[in-house]
């Protein structure tokens, strides 16, 4: 054979076994002739609830196998949206900020895929949230529920306070305002009183509209710098110059920072919501309950956040992820996150568990749900919302920290949200 033609047998070769490589590392099996699928959550204590749904999920459909994949919620906005651009994302995964996927065809259409009638079964505030455009872009999995307060009962007995007195508080910067004298006491006789700081879900959002005041208006322009939203941040931030809750130089840079103190005993009164819920029970070593959260202006306003799973547009297995999608968003699939009082499904039929798993180990919960009966605070959304929160963030803190006025912070705050949006 000459060696012209030897070259051109080896490159010929060469270039099967190049392409043979790429299929097998590209497969989606495991040899056993199933489809593997990524689903990609933030929460790792959520993870046996998901495995052992998608157990029974894989039981009936052994053709399907399911992995799970955590990101770190500090980092996993930023990285979904570098994967998704990139083609790497998984063919499922949590999302609370979808709006840009959805306007760019990144996700599938979840009434095309299970049918109109599904959504039935689902949180009607879940679904709200999810949908766009007149079209739902992800199955709602668990929701948060109403912000409430939890509170400390051997601090509260300490300064003489009865715990039944919580739900009669009312906050109000120009008139009846007797949340602040009952702070006083509490300060007292623990190292904080409450946690007033940048907690967007637990504490803005719930201040902002208790006092009448809006994150976004209808058309997702940013309003919160309205004379409602600056009655309710300066009531924040005066809370904090007094001294009656952790320093901003804190809370700011460690997110945790309140609920850790509580856990220490060294906070009389968190205000959060049902995702702290299983952690206090867990590690709070002293008598707890929980509150409704104090009265504004405009009554006790919440918001009732939810977290959906979006199926992958550019998944090479739809129907597979379709199947997926229709078991998370069941009955018999969803009911898991209830388990051990986790969280509480998005599937209403289901919700019971969870109050009744609480209800066993002497918890009410229900300022979580009573909350709810009045007006809710939007959570915000729409295209670019992640980089404007990203833009608001160092703004609010510097306010927090006392060194921008409140007016001032806030005018700022807004125009860093709209140029961002703009830019994205």
């Amino acid at each position: 054979m000459r060696t012209s033609t030897r070259v051109v047998v080896a490159l010929a070769l060469a270039a099967v076994l190049l392409i043979a490589a790429v299929l097998w590392l590209g497969r989606d099996g495991d040899g056993s002739g199933r489809t593997v699928l990524g689903l990609r959550i933030w929460d790792e204590s959520l993870v046996p609830a998901y495995r052992a749904s998608l157990a029974e999920f894989e039981r009936a459909n052994p053709d399907i196998e399911v992995r799970i994949t955590v990101v770190p919620w500090s980092s996993y906005q930023q990285k979904l949206r570098l994967d998704v651009a990139g083609g790497t994302a998984e063919d499922l995964f949590w999302t609370n900020l979808y709006e840009d996927y959805a306007d760019a065809g990144r996700l599938i259409d979840i009434g095309a895929a299970l049918g109109p009638g599904a959504a039935t079964a689902w949180d009607p505030s879940a679904v709200a949230q999810y949908t766009r455009g007149g079209k739902l872009w992800a199955v709602p999995q668990f929701v948060d529920a109403g912000t409430a307060v939890y509170y400390n009962r051997d601090l509260l007995a300490t300064a003489h306070v009865d715990p039944g007195e919580l739900n009669a508080l009312r906050w109000n910067p120009n008139g009846d305002d007797s949340f602040r004298p009952l702070l006083r006491r509490l300060a007292a006789v623990a190292p904080y009183a409450y946690n007033a700081g940048h907690d967007f879900q637990s504490v803005e959002l719930p201040y902002l509209g208790s006092a009448g005041g809006r994150f976004q208006d209808e058309r997702d322009h940013f309003a919160f710098d309205s004379p409602q939203g600056v009655a309710a941040f300066d009531y924040l931030v005066r809370l904090i110059a007094e001294g009656l809750t952790p320093s901003a130089a804190d809370t700011n840079t460690n997110p945790d920072f309140a609920k850790n103190a509580f856990l220490q005993g060294k906070l009389a009164l968190l205000q959060s919501g049902t995702f702290n819920l299983a952690q206090i029970s867990e590690q709070a070593r002293f008598g707890w309950g929980v509150a409704l959260l104090p009265e504004g202006p405009a009554g006790r306003v919440s918001t009732n956040n939810a977290i959906g799973v979006a199926g992958n547009a550019a998944t090479r297995h739809p129907e597979a992820v379709r199947r997926i999608l229709a078991w998370l968003g069941s009955g018999a699939g969803n009911r898991y996150l209830a388990e051990g009082g986790a969280t509480v499904p998005a599937v209403v039929a289901e919700q019971q568990r969870y109050r009744d798993y609480w209800a066993g180990r002497g918890v009410d919960v229900s300022p979580f749900f009573d909350v709810l009966r009045g007006p809710r605070s939007s959570s915000g959304g729409g295209p670019g919302f992640p980089a404007a929160l990203r833009a608001v963030d160092p703004i609010l803190a510097e306010m927090y920290l006392g060194r921008i006025p409140v007016p001032e912070a806030l005018s700022r705050a807004r125009s860093a949200a709209e140029e961002a949006v703009a830019e994205n």
